[in-house]
């Protein structure tokens, strides 16, 4: 039982709706502007990903880190370091100050929640 996405053709805004049956379903209006001039999409999906493939991606946590290594926002500034490293440039100043204020616990404002 899929839910399918409408992109309305008035303001743009996407409207999800589930539906049993597509071939007895009718379109939705906009949850928007209530338009009824709505249009069904191609709905983008997620591909779960391998270790080797997030560890490729991400790199190999430090040792110790954990099973949710990747979810610590302290790993986002290990792996900076290396992509840098790795395009030859030098990370901007303020980039390594945050970086190390989050090894050390004091993590910036928007992932302090996290």
């Amino acid at each position: 039982m899929p839910i399918y996405e409408y992109r309305c053709k008035a303001c743009g805004k996407i409207t999800e709706a589930f539906h049993r049956d597509l071939a007895k379903a009718q379109k939705p209006a906009c949850e928007a502007c209530e338009s009824k001039t709505t249009v069904r999409i191609v709905s983008s999906f997620a591909t779960p990903k391998t270790e080797a493939q997030v560890m490729e991606q991400y790199g190999v946590p430090e040792p110790g880190a954990g099973p949710d290594a990747y979810k610590d926002p302290r790993q986002i500034g290990r792996w900076a370091e290396q992509r840098f490293d790795e395009m030859g440039v030098e990370m901007p100043a303020e980039a390594k100050q945050m970086i190390e204020a989050a090894r050390e616990g004091d993590l910036p404002d928007p992932v302090k929640d996290l």
